[in-house]
């Protein structure tokens, strides 16, 4: 499963997974996803590792600032993986 993040100007949705143990590291995957006319444009980093384990129709130069994402918000990220996402209240 994964949890909503934030959806960028260009429609770039960010998810994240829960929080996930191998060989005793804690693991979150983080996901970004762009509609284009036939499908999506994808790719997935695995922190700690900054591993991109998908990566299909995102420049590098977006590669590398998704990157800086992953890496100055992975403390909110490992945050919200351990509690399930956000609840984002709605007002009514």
């Amino acid at each position: 499963m994964m949890y909503p993040y934030i959806e960028l100007a260009d429609e770039t949705l960010i998810t994240h997974s829960h929080l996930k143990q191998e060989d005793g590291i804690k693991i979150v995957d983080v996901h970004f996803e762009r509609p284009k006319p036939y499908g999506f444009d994808m790719a997935r980093c695995r922190i700690p590792s900054y591993e991109w384990i998908m990566r299909d129709g995102y420049s590098d130069d977006e590669i590398a600032i998704f990157e800086r994402m992953c890496r100055n918000g992975a403390h909110t990220f490992y945050k919200y993986a351990e509690i399930g996402g956000m609840d984002i209240a709605k007002v009514v």
